[in-house]
C-alpha cells in the first residue's frame, strides 16, 4: 500500500496543488482516465471547504490530504482540523450572539450554506465518501476503484 501525505498552509493558492497531486497520484494508481477529472474535482472542493474552515475558525494548523493506493482502490482523505459537530463555533462570544442563538449558531450561515454545498458537489462525483468529526477535526474519506480492481471482477 503505497501512500502520499501532502500538507499545505490554509491559503486557496494551494488548492490547486492539492489537485494537481491527487489527480498524479490517482492517474498513477490505476484509477480510470474518464473519473480523474472527477477525482481533481472531489478534492478541490474538499480542501476548499478545509481551507474556508481553517481560515473561518483562525486555525493555523495545516490542511491535511493523504492520498493511499491499495490493491482494488484509491482513497483521498482531507481532514480540515475543526474539532466538534457543526465545524464549531467561529467568531465573537457568546455575548455578540442574538438572543436565544447558542454558540453553534454563531457559525457563519453563508459559510455554513458553502460548507454544505460543497459536501453536496462531493457527494455527486463520489459514490464512496464519508465525512467525518473527531477529537483531531473533520475528514472526507473518497475512494474509487482502480482499473486492476475493475479487471480483476
Amino acid at each position: 500500500m503505497a501512500t502520499v501525505e501532502l500538507r499545505f498552509s490554509a491559503q486557496p493558492e494551494h488548492v490547486r496543488t492539492a489537485r494537481l497531486v491527487a489527480a498524479a497520484v490517482a492517474r498513477r494508481a490505476g484509477v480510470d482516465e474518464a473519473v480523474l477529472d472527477e477525482v481533481r474535482l472531489a478534492v478541490g472542493e474538499a480542501c476548499s471547504r478545509a481551507v474556508g474552515l481553517h481560515r473561518s475558525h483562525g486555525i493555523t494548523a495545516p490542511v491535511r490530504v493523504v492520498l493511499t493506493e491499495d490493491e482494488k482502490n484509491f482513497s483521498i482523505e482531507v481532514g480540515d482540523g475543526v474539532t466538534g459537530t457543526g465545524g464549531g463555533g467561529a467568531g465573537g462570544a457568546a455575548s455578540d450572539a442574538p438572543e436565544g442563538a447558542s454558540s453553534g449558531d454563531l457559525y457563519d450561515g453563508d459559510a455554513e450554506g458553502e460548507d454544505e454545498m460543497g459536501l453536496a458537489v462531493i457527494s455527486g462525483l463520489v459514490d464512496d465518501v464519508e465525512v467525518t468529526t473527531g477529537d483531531d477535526g473533520g475528514v472526507i474519506r473518497m475512494s474509487w476503484p482502480t482499473t486492476t480492481a475493475v479487471t480483476l471482477s
